[in-house]
């Protein structure tokens, strides 16, 4: 569930933001130690979180592309005909990179929110009204929760 939700116009990189979206959050959530970022915060906004906030800083990154595969050809049981082969692995489809670790929860809360009509498509003139509906569709889906428990 969204804990927090902070809404800031795209002409900000995420780098830049980190202050701005993690204003109070300390005060708010004193247990809070450390943080799962993607790549955009790496530099000054994982320093500014480490330097400001005192939290760990996690950057998920997407693993080394494998070239290729070794694959045991032979008899395991007659071990002298036994041999290994370097197989060149096939080229992944254009823009798939995979699911990342930690990132999938990220990802899902994403299309918790995108199964609320109003917010699959972003029409909101003001930041303070997209904010409000995050917290308002989180609040639908955690009382659906609780219905069922």
């Amino acid at each position: 569930m969204v804990l927090k939700a902070s809404v800031h116009s795209a002409d900000l990189q995420d780098r830049a933001a980190v202050p701005l979206v993690l204003e109070g959050t300390a005060e708010e959530f004193p247990r809070l130690e450390h943080l799962w970022v993607d790549q955009g915060y790496t530099g000054t906004g994982k320093a500014w979180i480490e330097n400001h906030l005192g939290w760990s800083v996690e950057v998920v990154k997407h693993p080394p592309k494998a070239r290729g595969e070794w694959q045991l050809h032979g008899d395991l049981d007659d071990l002298s005909t036994v041999w290994f082969e370097w197989v060149k692995l096939p080229p992944e489809p254009k823009g798939y990179h995979g699911t990342l670790p930690t990132r999938w929860v990220a990802e899902r809360t994403i299309g918790w929110l995108s199964q609320s009509r109003r917010m699959r498509k972003d029409y909101e003139r003001l930041c303070q009204s997209s904010q409000a509906m995050i917290y308002a569709v989180m609040s639908r889906l955690m009382l659906s929760i609780l219905t069922r428990v």
